[in-house]
């Protein structure tokens, strides 16, 4: 099998591990592409960038700023507005003009793009329904894998690997009693914990 949007190379992995044959490589990809989804779980986001622009719906909290989730590409951006609650986006928001990315510098520190707001006194529609008054299509995720998140798969990965000799968490035996691994994603949880993104619902 091949990665399927991970935040390590098998190259990368094994190169960590110190591995240079082949013999272990789909259970390290399929380690891998584990480890990056639960980083996603725990972040509450992803890290990857999606190949092409797919539309998502919001509903207008506030008029002028609204959060949306990651957009890592202004490549295939479009945001329509539904302005009578019919469920038809019939207005389209031209980037810079009617509305601005934020934050602003997001895409020269590598991370996504998390509001809009709007500019020159205009406003997003209020609802008059329950119906989402703004679609946006984007690219979601994050431009590029920051490399903590990186580092913190690879520590994952390796956990997991070695955890596949050592039944119940036990390496070994010595004279006080079995050598234990450390919990398992102890160190990953507080690397991505900086990451996390919280949604109040």
């Amino acid at each position: 099998m091949a990665i399927t949007n991970g935040y390590a190379t098998l190259s990368e992995v094994k190169a960590y591990l110190s591995i240079s044959d082949a013999l272990d490589d789909t259970v390290l990809e399929q380690m891998t592409e584990a480890a990056s989804r639960t980083i996603d779980k725990i972040a509450n986001r992803r890290f990857y960038l999606d190949t092409n622009a797919s539309a998502r719906l919001y509903r207008v909290t506030n008029p002028i700023c609204l959060f949306v989730d990651d957009i890592g590409s202004t490549t295939g951006l479009v945001v329509k507005t539904d302005d009578d609650g019919d469920g038809t986006y019939e207005t389209t928001l031209t980037l810079n003009t009617d509305y601005l990315l934020d934050p602003l510098n997001a895409n020269q520190l590598g991370r996504p793009w998390t509001q809009l707001t709007r500019l020159d006194y205009d406003e997003f529609p209020v609802p008059l329904n329950y119906r989402p008054g703004v679609q946006v299509t984007a690219k979601w995720g994050w431009p590029t894998v920051p490399d903590d998140i990186n580092q913190a798969c690879l520590i994952l990965v390796a956990d997991l690997f070695k955890r596949k000799d050592a039944p119940g968490g036990i390496v070994g035996l010595a004279e006080l009693g079995s050598i234990r691994l450390s919990p398992l994603g102890r160190d990953i949880a507080a690397m991505v914990k900086p990451y996390r993104r919280l949604v109040l619902a």
